[in-house]
Parts: C-alpha cells; structure tokens; sequence
C-alpha cells in the first residue's frame, strides 16, 4: 500500500512515504519556520524523490496533536484536503504516540511531553508490550509538578521523550534521580516512519469528523466560553 505520512504539530515537519509495506522515503525538519510554506514543496519534493504520483496513493497518515494549535491545523487541513480530493482514507494519529515510538523497545514507562507554558506540559505515558505501544496513562494536560511526582511514586526507570526537554530536564532529575531516563537529541524528535508504525490498526476516519487533539482549549476560545458562560 502506497501511504503519505505528515506531521506538522510542533516544530518538527516530518513526512514519510511507504510503498508496499516498505518506507522508501522520509524528511524530518526542526526549523523553527511556518509550516504553511513548507508542508506542501515537502510533499512534492519528496513524491518526485520516490517517483509517485499524487493519484498513487492510497492512504494518508497525519499527526493531529496536541501541539501548537496552528500547526496542528495546517497538517489536518492538508491531509483531509488531499484525501478529499484523492477519495481515499485518512487516518490521525495523537503527536504524543508518534513520539513514544522513539522509545519503543525500553523497558518501562514511556513519558513523551511537550511544553503547554505556565508549568503545564502535554503528556501521557506509555508501555511497549509486546511488539505494541499502549496507553497506560491518559493523555492530558497536565501541571509538571504533579506528573513528577505521580511517576516518583512508580518506582521504575521512566524514559522522558520531548523537543522541550531542556525546560524540565532539570526538575525531571531533581525529582526521579536515577530512575529518569532522558536520551540523546535526536531521539527527542517526531518521525514519520514512525507515524506510520503508529497508525497500524487503527481505522480510517472521515474527512469531514477527524478533529484535532488538542487537549485544551486555546486561551482565546477559552476566554470565550468563560466570558459566555451561562448564554
């Protein structure tokens, strides 16, 4: 199956391309640039790159947050646009599943996270189990302060995933010792290979019911419903 993979939710641009059950291409970007000029000349670049054409796909993959709001809507706008267009099925995967793959294979907990500001962080924690990554906390958002603590109560090796990681790495050590984990750079970053091992089993969506993951409302619309709270 001939599969577009795209994830625009944080800094990271990531597209992948898997033809017959094999990626045959990817490009992973951390530029701290608009993803709205850059998502597409991806897309195109890297289709010429693996020689397919748009008509030749048959699946499309995105990662639909959390993450930085406007990001997250330019990839789900692109994605649905093209499968729309394309009439063919398009799937959403949670950026905080996406990441933990890069911690597939640890023995332990699974912590990504990425920053929400004031204290707060986007997160959820998982477990690889039997060549399947689970859930085994919600995601949410969450002050930092408490899922430190709730993690320190595990008392077993947690591995902290993160493009933020150097805000908290160091309340993160002060609290779990030893028992955090925190690997090199690279492994901090979203794939789109790993979009795609993510959204094995899971069902397709519909174009017009894929929404995003953001986990909390945007200050604006937040402010909104508080000031018509009660109309």
């Amino acid at each position: 199956m001939n599969i577009l993979a795209m994830d625009t939710s944080n800094q990271v641009l990531a597209v992948a391309i898997q033809r017959d059950n094999k990626v045959v291409g990817e490009i992973v970007t951390n530029l701290a640039k608009n993803h709205s000029v850059r998502l597409m000349p991806a897309i195109d670049q890297l289709m010429k790159e693996v020689n397919m054409k748009p008509e030749q796909l048959e699946k499309i993959i995105v990662a639909k947050g959390p993450g930085s709001y406007t990001g997250v809507r330019i990839g789900l706008a692109t994605a649905k646009s093209m499968a729309w267009a394309l009439n063919i099925p398009v799937i959403g995967v949670s950026s905080l599943e996406v990441l933990a793959y890069q911690g597939r294979f640890f023995n332990g907990v699974i912590c990504p996270f990425f920053d929400a500001r004031r204290g707060l962080v986007y997160t959820g924690c998982y477990r690889w189990d039997n060549n399947t990554m689970k859930l085994i906390r919600k995601e949410e958002n969450f002050a930092m302060d408490d899922l430190l603590e709730e993690l320190s109560s595990l008392n077993q090796p947690v591995l902290f995933l993160s493009p933020d990681i150097a805000i908290h790495q160091e309340q993160i050590k002060a609290v779990l010792d030893d028992l955090a984990v925190i690997p090199e750079e690279p492994d901090h970053l979203l794939r789109g290979v790993h979009l795609i091992a993510a959204a094995k089993g899971k069902q397709p969506e519909l174009t017009h019911t894929l929404r995003p993951n953001y986990l909390r409302l945007a200050e604006a619309e937040a402010k909104w419903l508080e000031k018509n709270k009660g109309c």
